[in-house]
């Protein structure tokens, strides 16, 4: 058997412990919410812990479902399913995930949406891909995120605001086609970033492929993650 072989086999095994994993953390999800939901709601402190224990927990889910994905991709094989979808829908869906978080960390999230608003484009995908931007907004923001919805030059643009500290300067400089090593110690990494252009470009119409952009400003001054799908 050549290296070439056993490499595949190894990364074979690692998707389907990864995949394993991936049930055993949304079954621990389900049971933080059933347990949450059968607290007394004047039990705060128990809640809060609770709450970041979800958010803690979304954040290693997210982390699988990527490398799952980029596995998959890696394979030439990422799924796909496009169809139509109301965005408001879409944000709902997102939203209602990391309620909890939000309501116990006090943190204000306001919305602007256009009514009525639908696009082609993966569920699945694209609110991984939200979720995961909303979980960093909030692991940043100083309490305010902002998340606007809309259409500019027959694009459909999402943005998330926060009033945080903003990118690091290698984030915003780095190439855009490559997965980078960012500083672990500063809590952003590339592969987050990686995944999200992934998912971003397997959204396609009429030879225009989607995009993402990082920059800092904004509406709220700190960082401003943007998706745009054709």
């Amino acid at each position: 058997m050549s290296n070439n072989d056993n490499q595949l086999e190894f990364s074979t095994v690692l998707a389907a412990a990864v995949h394993d994993m991936k049930n055993s953390l949304c079954l621990l999800l389900q049971s933080i919410e059933n347990l949450n939901a059968c607290l007394p709601s004047t039990n705060d402190e128990s809640s809060v812990h609770l709450a970041s224990a979800h958010y803690e927990a979304s954040r290693l889910n997210t982390g699988l479902v990527q490398l799952l994905s980029l596995y998959r991709a890696g394979l030439k094989n990422l799924p796909i399913n496009i169809d139509q979808h109301y965005l408001d829908d879409v944000i709902d869906e997102v939203l209602a995930t990391n309620a909890s978080y939000l309501k116990h960390k006090n943190i204000s999230l306001k919305v602007e949406l256009v009514d009525n608003l639908s696009w082609y484009l993966d569920l699945d995908l694209i609110c991984i891909l939200l979720n995961d931007m909303l979980i960093n907004a909030m692991r940043y923001c100083q309490g305010n995120i902002l998340l606007t919805v809309g259409t500019q030059d027959d694009q459909l643009l999402i943005s998330v605001h926060d009033d945080g500290p903003g990118y690091p300067v290698a984030m915003l400089e780095a190439n855009k086609s490559e997965l980078l090593d960012f500083d672990i110690s500063h809590g952003r990494t590339g592969l987050g970033l990686f995944f999200a252009r992934l998912i971003a470009k397997a959204h396609s119409k009429d030879e225009k492929y989607g995009l993402i952009s990082l920059q800092n400003g904004g509406k709220l001054g700190g960082s401003v993650f943007t998706l745009m799908l054709p």
